[in-house]
């Protein structure tokens, strides 16, 4: 029920920005708005003021702005009509609906880094490894732990972040890759591979695990009869090496143990001014998601973060290059789409929104739900730009047609094509929601 509430409230303000671009648009080009609705279907509730109805309806996953005279083919009798002003007004019209959401992205990231910009250092710094897990794609690279990631498929130098994003655009597919061990670069290519869907993919199923930190990883808290507190950990303790490895992360730790099939390890573990040696046996335990692996049995003190409050200038470039970023990224996902490079299984509708909007909320902070609008609001924008009948797209293309071939196209072909999108638009919805829902818990558990 939370995760519905949250959903609705967050669509429910993408749609209020959307359609009151449309809205206000064609105010100010002169045309009779009928109805300002957020939702589908039957009345709710709402009021009257003017010549427009205010409504929110029952089906909450939309809405739209009824317009004096915008149907198809249907003949203007009212300077205030929708098709009695020319085509270039129709345009921004259909425009202002994406812009406004373009806009609410660049307002709401601009906002997040002007109050709390917050990152882990490691994601944006170099793409340093920590520890390169056995039987791996990575492993038949020749990268060690240690080594520097300086070319990953078409980025030189890349950041460990721009290393995730690209291995989620090339999955099961090789990509060039290159790094520097002991001062020497080598050349060559990496298969990223994926057995399961794109969402749970890691990098530490390739064999990178990225260093998070400079410094050991220190305990913060134990949990009770697991191995770690058995062997005498302490909070506070730093593990400076595991059997002479020094690892600077959790993951780094856990993938380790993993590869060493539950064999007993030694510590290395500075204890203030002391220098420690433990012997660990690692215990095949819930790691808190229903599965098992190789676990010590702490809680560690987190990587750090840097956290930033930017000026209004520096926050709005951030917050431009934050949805260019992301811009170009929704393009890629759409064109591997159309080359299958990138399954469709990717792709999340209104359960998978709102299972994200749910996590967003459970984070500390504002940034995470405030980034997860700004996206959704991303694309938006962009879905409804795209050549589609029924979506803006599809009307600034017939228009853009009709402005070349000056006369309009003929209505019963119209008809025909918005019939036939609508349609495709449909099935596209229900495989949508039932891609979602074959990812929900209950089925993943049931999968062989």
């Amino acid at each position: 029920m939370a995760t519905l509430l949250e959903l609705l409230l967050v669509l429910g303000i993408m749609v209020l920005v959307h359609e009151t671009g449309h809205f206000l648009m064609a105010k100010l080009c002169g045309i009779r708005v009928e109805v300002f609705s957020i939702g589908f279907g039957k009345r709710l509730i709402g009021f009257k003021r003017g010549e427009t109805d205010y409504r929110i309806c029952l089906l909450p996953l939309g809405g739209y702005v009824k317009m004096s005279g915008d149907n198809p083919g249907e003949h203007a009798t009212d300077p205030g009509d929708f098709n009695a002003h020319p085509r270039w007004q129709r345009v921004l019209i259909a425009l202002s609906g994406p812009f406004a959401n373009f806009l609410l992205a660049i307002v709401l990231m601009t906002v997040g880094y002007m109050l709390h910009n917050e990152v882990q250092e490691f994601v944006t710094g170099p793409a340093i490894t920590d520890y390169i897990a056995a039987n791996t794609p990575a492993t038949h690279t020749g990268i060690h732990s240690g080594d520097t990631i300086v070319h990953y498929a078409t980025i030189e130098n890349p950041t460990w972040e721009q290393v995730g994003v690209r291995s989620l655009l090339n999955l099961n597919h090789t990509v060039p890759f290159s790094f520097v061990h002991d001062g020497h670069r080598t050349d060559t290519s990496l298969f990223v591979e994926n057995k399961g869907d794109a969402e749970s993919f890691s990098l530490d199923k390739l064999g990178l695990v990225p260093r998070m930190q400079t410094v050991p990883v220190e305990v913060k808290a134990l949990e009770m009869n697991m191995p770690a507190a058995k062997a005498g950990l302490e909070p506070g303790d730093k593990i400076a090496s595991v059997d002479g490895l020094q690892l600077h992360s959790v993951d780094s730790l856990l993938t380790y143990l993993q590869d060493q099939a539950g064999k007993p390890a030694r510590l290395i573990v500075l204890r203030g001014a002391q220098t420690l040696s433990l012997s660990v046996v690692p215990q095949f335990a819930d790691i808190g998601n229903g599965t098992k692996d190789f676990r010590l049995g702490f809680r560690p003190v987190p990587p750090a973060v840097k956290i930033e409050q930017l000026p209004f200038g520096q926050a709005l470039a951030e917050s431009i290059k934050f949805n260019k970023k992301n811009a170009s990224l929704i393009f890629e996902v759409l064109h591997g789409m159309f080359t299958r490079q990138v399954s469709m299984r990717s792709v999340s509708g209104p359960i998978g929104i709102g299972q994200q909007v749910h996590e967003a909320v459970g984070m500390p902070g504002w940034m995470p739900i405030i980034g997860i609008m700004a996206y959704i609001s991303l694309n938006l924008g962009i879905f409804n730009l795209l050549p589609i009948p029924i979506l803006d797209g599809g009307m600034i293309l017939f228009l853009a047609i009709e402005s070349v071939i000056r006369r309009d196209v003929d209505q019963t072909i119209k008809e025909r094509v918005y019939q036939v999108a609508f349609v495709c638009l449909i099935v596209f919805a229900a495989f949508v929601i039932f891609n979602d829902i074959t990812k929900l818990g209950i089925f993943t558990k049931l999968k062989p």
